[in-house]
């Protein structure tokens, strides 16, 4: 909703509103755009003679704006509605879904786009260093990137967001179970999906990585315009035994360092055959497209909290990252491998995502972490015992508040190690005390050199 607000502030409205927990970057964004917020739901009152109240899916019944809203008829609607209205109807669309990997590859989409010298607009759910803010209007009728989110929409409509966005090109990365507060099973998911895809233009195309079961049990249902299909055996893949990825031609484009690991290959792939896409269907058509893209991909900056590394401290590197479901830890852990050879590996998790809290992936997080030399573990907040649920990884340790927390990691942490924060959230400021407290601390003891990495993830699980 942040990066709503800053939308709708680039259209000339005069924008305040509301939210709780609002940290950065997302608060540094909004001051910097000079955008008003109050945290907490009841500290702004509602009747500000605000000419239309814009909901966000955190906003429920039970909270004293809300109720302010409906017991006033004020005028209402949710974030995704507005967003279709107001930006994406009259614009070509790349809409990027998927369980993982929406934030990187919106982001490479984006870059490239901008690349190509389109000045496009955008609204991600994180922020692309190469642009500094997570939303951008972009220029008159310029391609918008966006992701596109499977959760619900807003408490008075229940369908998925994506699901008001008229996309031109639409992006499935992978999809598996997520969300389990709101979807009891992945075929409530795949049905969301389905629905979307009975949306879109036929004039347009749904990009996907090939042999993942779950999208094309989703296609099988019903595509109504062009399905391009990357990977193995699509003549538009990467070889596995190289860092690079091969275009349509079979030609080799230079490895991206923000991108380590297979999955953010796979990213970087779907990102590229969607501009392609986009751009054949441009009113001015660019055959040109991929290989100008693939050229600019090598600066692609990254993403913040995709594995930033935020401090370089007595020979520890401390590395923050956004990964919170099972898949997505197991893929970020081989791209560190990837990117730190030979060296110690200390993962520091915070199930805190709903699907997480619920417990519904708790078995898959030891296996997601194997990768990891010594794994920590915050169990605040959890109605499980995620002790038990990390037993099976040979090196695990629970803590059940910050402050011991960051004790342990600091007294494990030797010269050489990487340390990967893990979390959907803050994690408690976790990240500042490590950091100040590394750079305040004399040169550690060398770690032992690590065992070789296993082989890395499948194809289409990007993070």
């Amino acid at each position: 909703m942040g990066g709503v607000a800053q939308l709708a502030k680039a259209l000339g409205h005069r924008v305040t509103g509301c939210d709780q927990a609002v940290y950065p970057p997302m608060s540094d964004q909004l001051r910097a755009a000079g955008i008003d917020f109050s945290e907490g739901f009841d500290a702004m009152p509602a009747d500000i003679g605000a000419d239309l109240y814009i909901v966000g899916n955190v906003a429920r019944r039970g909270l004293p704006i809300v109720e302010a809203l409906l017991n006033q008829r004020l005028p209402m609607v949710s974030g995704p509605e507005w967003l279709k209205e107001a930006v994406l109807r009259h614009r070509p669309v790349v809409a990027v879904a998927g369980t993982h990997g929406k934030t990187t590859t919106a982001s490479l989409v984006a870059h490239l786009l901008d690349a190509l010298g389109l000045k496009p607009g955008f609204l991600i759910g994180g922020v692309p260093e190469q642009f500094g803010c997570s939303a951008r209007l972009g220029a008159v009728g310029a391609p918008f990137v966006i992701e596109a989110d499977e959760y619900d929409t807003a408490f008075f409509d229940k369908r998925s967001k994506f699901l008001h966005y008229p996309a031109t090109i639409a992006v499935l990365n992978n999809l598996e179970y997520d969300h389990a507060d709101i979807f009891p099973d992945l075929a409530a998911i795949q049905t969301q999906f389905h629905h979307w895809i009975r949306t879109l233009p036929s004039s347009g195309a749904v990009v996907l990585h090939a042999g993942v079961e779950s999208l094309e049990a989703v296609l099988a249902r019903g595509c109504y315009g062009e399905a391009i299909r990357v990977g193995a055996g699509t003549g538009f893949g990467w070889a596995s035994t190289q860092p690079l990825v091969l275009d349509a031609q079979g030609q080799h484009l230079p490895t991206v360092a923000a991108l380590p690991g297979p999955h953010n290959r796979d990213n970087l792939l779907v990102a590229l055959a969607a501009v392609q896409a986009l751009a054949l269907r441009l009113p001015s058509p660019a055959p040109d497209a991929l290989a100008r893209a693939a050229a600019a991909a090598g600066l692609f900056g990254g993403v913040r909290r995709r594995m930033t590394e935020v401090a370089q401290c007595a020979g520890i590197t401390l590395i923050d990252d956004f990964a919170h479901h099972p898949t997505a830890i197991a893929v970020t852990l081989a791209g560190v491998r990837e990117r730190f050879p030979g060296r110690r590996v200390l993962a520091v998790v915070e199930p805190r995502s709903n699907t997480m809290k619920l417990g519904t992936l708790r078995a898959a997080l030891a296996p997601s972490l194997q990768l990891a030399d010594r794994v920590f573990g915050l169990s605040a907040g959890l109605g499980w015992d995620l002790a038990e649920a990390l037993a099976a990884h040979p090196a695990a340790q629970v803590c059940s508040d910050i402050d011991a927390l960051s004790s342990v990691v600091l007294a494990e942490a030797v010269e050489g190690d990487v340390i990967i924060l893990m979390s959907n959230g803050s994690f408690g400021g976790l990240q500042d005390r490590l950091a100040q407290a590394l750079a305040a601390a004399p040169a550690a003891p060398a770690a032992p050199a690590a065992p070789a990495a296993p082989a890395a993830a499948a194809a289409g699980q990007g993070q």
